[in-house]
């Protein structure tokens, strides 16, 4: 929201130096190399969240709507790697649903389901009573490759500022204890 707001006043503030309605002419921004700060505006007593590289990509949720992992910002995320034909991911999905209902307030869990197809991908989330949790499609593996994900399923486990403190298959117990801890955090 903040960045859409600065672009917005910086093309007002151009428009206005151009009608000469202006003074200076608006200032020119590089690109950060580094985190930005988040969307959201922070409350007056903290401070700005940090958009740290790790979230930055976009992709479409199973519904069509685009999504920014921008958002997750400032929270310790769980990225799940799951494909609608394994039987493991399968498996995992009252796990992850359980947790997203248990600590889904203090941690983001998203879905990023790939090497399948969209009809695929939406009766997975059915069948395995997972919809609670948002999902990406990213049947063109985009967000694997990103990742460095060669196989399914595997939990990439973030802390609050974006570092990474897990990237590996976990059992059910492993994974529950992981997002109680991040909760606690």
């Amino acid at each position: 929201m903040r960045v859409r707001l600065t672009v917005t006043a910086l093309l007002v503030a151009g428009a206005m130096t151009l009608a000469g309605c202006g003074g200076d002419p608006a200032p020119v921004f590089e690109e950060a190399a580094g985190p930005v700060a988040s969307q959201s505006a922070p409350a007056a007593d903290e401070a700005p969240v940090v958009v740290p590289s790790i979230l930055k990509f976009q992709g479409k949720t199973l519904e069509g709507q685009s999504f920014d992992a921008a958002s997750l910002a400032g929270k310790p995320t769980v990225l799940w790697f799951w494909a609608p034909w394994c039987a493991t991911c399968f498996g995992q999905a009252a796990s992850v649903a359980d947790m997203q209902r248990a600590h889904g307030d203090k941690v983001n869990l998203l879905g990023i389901a790939g090497l399948g197809r969209l009809d695929e991908m939406k009766q997975f989330v059915a069948e395995g009573d997972v919809a609670n949790v948002k999902h990406l499609n990213d049947a063109s593996g985009a967000v694997w490759k990103k990742f460095g994900i060669v196989e399914q399923s595997v939990y990439l486990i973030l802390d609050k500022d974006g570092k990474v403190l897990n990237k590996s298959w976990l059992d059910s117990m492993q994974f529950e204890g992981k997002v109680a801890e991040l909760a606690k955090a």
